[in-house]
């Protein structure tokens, strides 16, 4: 009923996920919504570029400059629930195997996937005593560019080294699309919506998001 805390309800279908999560196909993971309404999308924006910059700014590069950068700067708004993005492409770092080099080394893509997985991770030490101060060791094996990709080593039966660069292609890309977003005739944008926590005050929510907005101008790259 509309009597019903709208967390304990959260709470009881949080337990039904759990219980349903399993049965799910590998990859599909099911999650509740955000805290928010039908009527809790109070703010709508796009990102502009200005005629002179046009060409120095694709799809996939406004893209990212609005999930890395104006979404989170968004987030820690009072009052906002969720930052959802539209339009543009979501950047991905692709590897391309080639069935023939695979196939001649003897590995599986299984192989490949499980390298270039364990090969993106973090990782902890143990720590120094060094009179009153402890130094803290720790690996730091996130991938920075394409080509820390490209020489991620792979498990060989002949003894000779070879890494994922030997195998495949490894470039950039995009995720699939569902689906783009226009404005005003002009072709593609890419922007954003805010959604609104139930039960805040939708005015002062969106003056926040606009006076945040005027600040995150100020961080943006010309154009």
């Amino acid at each position: 009923t509309d009597k019903t805390d709208v967390y304990f309800a959260r709470q009881l279908v949080t337990e039904r996920l759990i219980e349903v999560a399993p049965r799910m196909p590998s990859g599909i993971v099911p999650v509740l919504g955000p805290v928010s309404t039908g009527l809790g999308e109070v703010y709508q924006y796009t990102l502009e570029v200005e005629e002179a910059y046009r060409s120095d700014y694709s799809l996939e590069d406004l893209r990212s400059l609005h999930d890395w950068q104006v979404k989170r700067q968004l987030a820690g708004i009072p009052g906002v629930v969720e930052v959802s993005s539209f339009g543009g492409k979501v950047k991905q770092y692709e590897v391309a195997v080639h069935p023939d080099r695979l196939q001649q080394s003897g590995l599986t893509l299984s192989d490949v996937f499980d390298a270039v997985e364990a090969g993106n991770r973090n990782a902890g030490g143990a720590y120094i005593e060094k009179g009153e101060e402890a130094w803290y060791i720790r690996m730091e094996g996130l991938y920075r560019n394409l080509d820390d990709i490209r020489l991620v080593a792979l498990p060989t039966h002949s003894g000779l080294p070879l890494t994922v660069g030997d195998v495949a292609t490894v470039r950039y890309g995009f995720a699939p699309r569902y689906g783009a977003l226009t404005k005003d005739g002009h072709g593609e944008v890419v922007g954003g919506i805010c959604l609104m926590l139930k039960g805040a005050n939708s005015n002062e929510v969106t003056q926040a998001i606009d006076q945040r907005v005027q600040s995150i101008q100020s961080t943006l790259p010309p154009g």
